[in-house]
C-alpha cells in the first residue's frame, strides 16, 4: 500500500469509462510536482489501526486463538486490495489502506508473539521474511506496473498473496508442542505427527527449554516492569522508524528530479523499492552481525533524515542515483534496528514474560511511524506552497 500511495493519491477513476487518470491539481505549479495530500496521509490510514491494535493487544489478545487472529488477518488482507483497487475515490482507497493496516498490525503481533514458542533463530527468520516481503510487494508493484498493467490490475494480482498465507499457515507450519491457543483444525494425533516429523530439526534443545517453560498470566504491575525494562531498546528503534518513515512518507514525493528519464510515480515507486531492499539486506544479516548499540543506528537515521531535509529545501543534489544510494543506506539502518531489537529482547527476556515481550515490542515501530506521518502532513504543504 505504500508502494503504491503515490498512485493512489494522483489517480481516481474516470467515471466514463474503466481505466484510471491523473487528477488534475493546481499544486502542479509549484517546483516539487506536488500531490494534494502529502502521502504521509496514506501513511497515518495504514498505521493508526496498526498502533491501536498493538496498544490494546498485549493486554487482551490471549483471549483470541491464533488461528483466528490469522483468519482475520487474511480476510482484512484480501478485502484491502479489492476496496483499493476499485475505489472511485480517495476515501475509499483509504478505506482500504485502513483494512489492510488492521491485517498487518494483528498479523505482526501475533506472529512474533508466536516465535516465542521457537527457537530464537526463528526471530531471525521472522524479520528477513518481512524485509523480504516488503521487498518483493514493492518490487512486484513496481515490475508490473512498469510492464504496462494499470495500479488496479497490479492489485487484483496481489489478492493471491492473502490465500497463499492462509494455506501456509494451515499446511506449512506445524504447531509447536507447547504453544497455546493455536487453533490449528488438524487431529491431535497429526500435529503430534507433525511435530515429531516437521518440528525436529527447528525446535533444538534451546527451544524445548523454552516451551517447557510455561506461559503464565502477568499481573498489571508485572507488565509494567517488562515493559520499563524494554525502553532502552524501544526508544532508539521507535527514533529510528520516526526518521525513515518521515523520509519515506514525507520526503520521497518531493525528491523529483525533472530531468530523469521516468516519471515522478515512477521515481516514487523506485525508491520505495530500494528501501525496501535495504531492510531486507540488513533483516537477513542478523545471523552474521549483531548490534547491540541500538541508538547508534537512531543517531546515524537522524542525520540521513536531516541531509535529506536539507537536499528537498535546497535541491542541491545533481543526480537521482545519490538518492537511491541514500534510500538504500537508509533501508540498511531501518531494518538492522529493528531485527537487533527484537533479538535483544528476545534474548534478555525471562521465558514467562518473552510472549508478552515480543508482542509489545512492536509496538515501539508502529509509535515512531504514526508520529512521522502526523508530522509529514503539514511539512509537505509547507514544501508544496513555496513557489
Amino acid at each position: 500500500m505504500l508502494s503504491a500511495a503515490h498512485d493512489i493519491l494522483s489517480h481516481q477513476k474516470v467515471p466514463a469509462g474503466n481505466g484510471t487518470g491523473p487528477v488534475p491539481h493546481d499544486a502542479n505549479a509549484s517546483r516539487y510536482d506536488c500531490n494534494p495530500i502529502s502521502t504521509g496521509a496514506v501513511l497515518l490510514a495504514d498505521i493508526l489501526p496498526t498502533l491501536l491494535i498493538k496498544f490494546s493487544a498485549p493486554f487482551c489478545i490471549h483471549l483470541f486463538p491464533y488461528g483466528l487472529r490469522v483468519a482475520i488477518c487474511v480476510l482484512t488482507a484480501w478485502g484491502s486490495f479489492l476496496l483499493v483497487a476499485f475505489s472511485t475515490g480517495t476515501a475509499q482507497s483509504m478505506a482500504g489502506v485502513v483494512l489492510a493496516s488492521i491485517s498487518s498490525g494483528l498479523g505482526e503481533i501475533t506472529f512474533l508473539a508466536l516465535t516465542s514458542f521457537f527457537d530464537s533463530t526463528v526471530v531471525s527468520a521472522w524479520s528477513s521474511g518481512t524485509g523480504g516481503a516488503g521487498l518483493i510487494g514493492a518490487l512486484s508493484y513496481l515490475g508490473l506496473t512498469e510492464a504496462g498493467l494499470s495500479p488496479r490490475h497490479t492489485l487484483l494480482i496481489m489478492m493471491v498473496v492473502p490465500v497463499i498465507m492462509q494455506a501456509s499457515y494451515c499446511f506449512l507450519l506445524a504447531p509447536p508442542p507447547h504453544a497455546p491457543r493455536c487453533g490449528w483444525s488438524t487431529s491431535t494425533q497429526k500435529s503430534q505427527q507433525a511435530s515429531s516429523m516437521s518440528q525436529e530439526p527447528l525446535l533444538g534443545r534451546e527451544s524445548t527449554a523454552r516451551n517447557n517453560t510455561k506461559s503464565c498470566r502477568l499481573s498489571l504491575q508485572e507488565k509494567g516492569q517488562v515493559v520499563k525494562g524494554l525502553l532502552k531498546y524501544l526508544i532508539p528503534l521507535a527514533i529510528v522508524y520516526f526518521a525513515e518513515y518521515f523520509i519515506n512518507q514525507g520526503l520521497f514525493e518531493l525528491l523529483y528530479f525533472r530531468t530523469a528519464s521516468f516519471g515522478h510515480s515512477q521515481q516514487y515507486r523506485w525508491y520505495q523499492m530500494l528501501y525496501q531492499a535495504g531492510v531486507f539486506i540488513s533483516r537477513s544479516s542478523a545471523t552474521c552481525i549483531r548490534i547491540r548499540q541500538i541508538w547508534l543506528l537512531a543517531v546515524l537515521q537522524c542525520l540521513n533524515m536531516v541531509f535529506l531535509l536539507f537536499a528537498v529545501s535546497y535541491m542541491f543534489l545533481p543526480s537521482i542515483y545519490l538518492v537511491f544510494a541514500l534510500i538504500l543506506y537508509e533501508g540498511l539502518l531501518g531494518g538492522a534496528s529493528y531485527v537487533n531489537t527484537f533479538h535483544c529482547v528476545s534474548a534478555e527476556s525471562q521465558p514467562e514474560h518473552r510472549e508478552f515481550a515480543m508482542g509489545v515490542a512492536c509496538v515501539a515501530d508502529t509509535f515512531g511511524i504514526s508520529l512521522s506521518g502526523a508530522i509529514a502532513i503539514p511539512v509537505h504543504d509547507y514544501f508544496c506552497r513555496l513557489p
